[in-house]
């Protein structure tokens, strides 16, 4: 795989799909309105909806969250489930656009451990949105030939040729103010 040919899309405003840990799933840079908005049409999803970014680092993340929200003993607790599976509910920043967050005033982040992806946000120097790769309410893509054949040559989408992390669920997704666990993973 040469990561650049993605990263060169990802800074062009365009679609990637790429494997996660249980799914593949969509991205693009999450501080392109264009791009999101393209991907959401792709998917037919509102943008009210909201996203998760993910990335390989903590720091990445840090434009898009307010750390001073988060009290020291819940930020202990959400480092510790990274990187991996738990993606957190967190309080966002000024500077988190609008097109990612939809309806709420918080944002869906994870530092993942897959290394495709891990490889993907180094390079890029930033998280990228995740979403799977379906159609909203449709069975999610689970192999590089299913995203070939679900999103054909129209939607211009680059695939990685990879394999996902083999989880049969999605990310836990975890309010970070509550703990309560918004979707079981």
């Amino acid at each position: 795989m040469n990561i650049n040919i993605f990263i060169n899309a990802l800074k062009m405003g365009k679609i990637i799909a790429y494997p996660t840990e249980s799914v593949f799933g969509l991205g693009c840079d999450p501080d392109n309105r264009r791009a999101v908005y393209k991907l959401l049409k792709i998917k037919k999803r509102s943008v009210k909806k909201g996203l998760i970014l993910v990335a390989s680092k903590y720091t990445q993340l840090l434009k898009y969250i307010n750390e001073k929200k988060i009290i020291q003993n819940q930020k202990k607790k959400i480092l510790s489930t990274w990187p991996g599976m738990i993606t957190w509910i967190m309080p966002i920043s000024n500077n988190t656009p609008y097109w990612l967050i939809g309806n709420f005033n918080t944002i869906a982040v994870r530092v993942t451990n897959h290394y495709i992806i891990k490889k993907l946000c180094d390079y890029f120097g930033k998280p990228i949105v995740s979403t799977s790769a379906n159609i909203s309410g449709m069975m999610p893509c689970k192999t590089f030939k299913e995203v070939i054949k679900y999103f054909n040559k129209k939607n211009n989408i680059l695939v990685i040729n990879g394999k996902t992390g083999g989880y049969l669920k999605p990310s836990e997704i975890r309010d970070s103010f509550t703990n309560l666990v918004i979707r079981k993973g």
